[in-house]
């Protein structure tokens, strides 16, 4: 059994089995094998080796960015995820905090870099033929090391959510973890077909898509999300299993359903964030199981969603994960609820998620001490994420730390506000986040985006508030933006720093306020 994925790629040079599916060609495991040890030596042979071997890799989804992320596992250097959806300084900065020395990149990407400074770093573009020739003349693999399951095979830049995007040094051990779990859960084969429409740069593309694909030996599907040409490109590919994270599976849904959308080949849909009513109507009309579960780049968290898991709840932790009250460094009091479900005791059941065994899989945040011990405090881990657990071990999220609002005296926090909303079915989209009050503390601001063929009126609105008998009246929206699309990182993750820093002037939007318990008629400004 493979150790890293330095070795369990070297298992794939003799299979004939298709690696690769693109729109005008196809790879076996074989060839895709053979590219990458010859991509990994022409990289070993132009790097500087006085210097630590990090590679970035900035390109979208394609064979390229697949091949890029098997020749460093092959030779043993560091990968480094770069955000495609970077510019400028902030590209530059992400560059330089990781050390790359080499930046391999795409004729999409590569206009990204022309404005920008990056001293020390060879800039290669993989369609030239200079670098076909420099692979073509590259000696045999010899690799820059041979890897221990704890060796860092990966950088991966956290999603920014919260702040400046944070790089995680992630092992070898991590993905084939995570890679192997999947496949034994799922059943997956060489027969099957892995769709990566998600950013190849991010955790749960490697995590949960590309590390699938290479622990079956199945094929692979790299494509750029769109709702629009997701059924499109399952029907063509023939894909059995996909991977999201944030909120993909809203937006497919929110085109219009046709009769025959469940005929198609999708078995599995694995990933995070979604919601539950997405969940279940994702897999009924889709006909697939879909099994979403809690997930960090970190991963020293973690949580599994089995069989019999509650609505609204992301599943029960594995030994050590906790929920601490960040202040006393005490855990916190078991959720209780009233008879309609309503949280009694929110501001002593709501804590953060934490790992009291320790750093888990996490080793640490590349060139940023002060970001991991912020991460590393009291010996736990401390997730960021605020969340309670009911008496039987249940976990249930209740946002991340800047999520908490106080309203009229009492602490609030955004997810359960956001679950109860999305079950009104003209919602596809919703993000609950805090405004200052005109007096003292906050108010709750909702944006909304409705589903392409919906309509909503603020009366409406207010009647769906008035039948939700666990949403407490201080948690019914102050404020309701009706967008067309939400700030959200390459990712799907929504932006709340952004839409908070929009504060509650209609600005040319859709803004509806509520006076008392009605909402006034919608208003815009040009």
């Amino acid at each position: 059994m493979a150790d890293t994925l330095q070795q369990l790629l070297s298992t794939r040079a003799d299979q004939d089995s298709i690696a690769i599916k693109g729109d005008d060609a196809s790879w076996t495991w074989r060839e895709h094998i053979a590219a990458a040890r010859a991509q990994a030596a022409a990289v070993i042979a132009t790097a500087d080796p006085s210097r630590p071997l990090h590679v970035g890799v900035l390109m979208g989804n394609t064979p390229d960015m697949l091949t890029a992320l098997a020749a460093a596992g092959l030779g043993g250097y560091v990968v480094c995820g770069i955000n495609t959806t970077r510019r400028g300084d902030a590209l530059a900065r992400d560059i330089a905090r990781v050390d790359c020395q080499l930046v391999l990149t795409d004729p999409a990407h590569r206009h990204l870099l022309d404005d920008v400074d990056l001293p020390g770093v060879t800039v290669i573009d993989v369609s030239t033929d200079d670098w076909a020739a420099l692979i073509g003349g590259a000696p045999e693999l010899v690799p820059h090391r041979e890897v221990g399951p704890d060796d860092t095979f990966m950088m991966i830049f956290t999603s920014g959510t919260s702040g400046e995007p944070k790089a995680v040094e992630v092992p070898h051990a991590m993905v084939l973890f995570a890679g192997s779990a999947l496949v034994a859960r799922y059943g997956l084969t060489d027969s099957d077909v892995c769709y990566l429409a998600m950013p190849l740069f991010h955790s749960n593309a490697v995590y949960a898509g590309w590390s699938v694909a290479l622990g079956a030996g199945a094929a692979m599907v790299p494509a750029a999300f769109s709702a629009s040409r997701f059924l499109p490109d399952i029907r063509r590919h023939g894909a059995t299993y996909m991977n999201y994270v944030g909120k993909p599976l809203a937006y497919i849904l929110a085109t219009i359903e046709q009769p025959d959308d469940h005929d198609n080949p999708l078995r599995i849909a694995f990933g995070n964030e979604a919601a539950d009513r997405d969940i279940e109507e994702f897999g009924r009309r889709f006909g697939c199981s879909v099994w979403d579960g809690f997930g960090s780049t970190e991963t020293a968290v973690i949580i599994t969603r089995p069989d019999d898991c509650p609505p609204g709840s992301i599943g029960k932790g594995f030994p050590g994960v906790a929920i601490y009250d960040p202040e006393t460094v005490v855990e916190c009091d078991v959720a209780q609820f009233d008879v309609t479900g309503a949280l009694l005791n929110a501001d002593a059941a709501t804590g953060e998620l934490v790992n009291t065994s320790g750093s888990g899989l996490f080793r640490g945040y590349y060139n940023d001490p002060g970001a991991t011990d912020q991460r590393l405090r009291d010996g736990m881990y401390w997730s960021g994420d605020l969340a309670y657990r009911d008496a039987d071990g249940w976990i249930y999220l209740a946002g991340r730390t800047a999520d908490w609002m106080r309203v009229d005296g009492e602490n609030l926090t955004t997810a359960p506000i956001e679950r109860i909303l999305l079950r009104l079915n003209a919602i596809s989209r919703v993000a609950v986040y805090p405004v200052p009050d005109e007096f003292v503390g906050d108010q709750v601001m909702a944006a909304i985006v409705l589903r392409d063929d919906a309509e909503l009126a603020p009366g409406e609105f207010e009647e769906f508030l008035k039948a939700q008998r666990d949403l407490s009246p201080k948690a019914w929206p102050r404020y309701v933006w009706v967008a067309d699309d939400l700030p959200s990182t390459a990712t799907n993750k929504i932006l709340k720093r952004e839409l908070i820093g929009l504060g509650v002037e209609p600005a040319g939007r859709v803004v509806w306020k509520r006076d008392g318990t009605s909402f006034v008629v919608a208003v815009s400004s040009p």
